[in-house]
């Protein structure tokens, strides 16, 4: 692993939120714009029960409203779960990436989904 990647696999591990934080099945993933060229997104572990790495986990924009970023790389009701979440904590997720808000924060703010 090159010091680059060992960096982004830092940003993202830290903010790594499990099943019992969001009430999704699986875990996903937010970060800081650390100079990412593309806009806020949340990555999703294809494997349920909180396990998984960003690294393998596709990517859901949330902007201008959820979306994936590769079609057809989640099942669909993946997509549409992780999706109504990303409603839910939309302001949230965003006030992260901009940096005005810390992972604390982000913590205490957070909603979960009902299944």
């Amino acid at each position: 692993m090159t010091e680059a990647q060992a960096t982004i696999a830092a940003d993202w591990a830290a903010v790594k939120l499990r099943p019992r934080d969001t009430g999704l099945p699986m875990s996903v993933w937010i970060t800081e714009n650390e100079g990412y060229p593309h806009d806020v997104r949340v990555k999703v572990s294809l494997l349920h029960g909180g396990r998984g790495s960003w690294v393998s986990s596709p990517s859901i924009g949330i902007r201008p409203q959820p979306h994936e970023i590769v079609a057809g790389s989640l099942p669909a009701a993946d997509v549409a779960l992780v999706s109504r979440w990303i409603e839910l904590n939309h302001q949230t997720i965003v006030d992260f990436w901009n940096d005005t808000i810390g992972i604390h924060e982000v913590v205490a703010r957070l909603q979960k989904i009902e299944p």
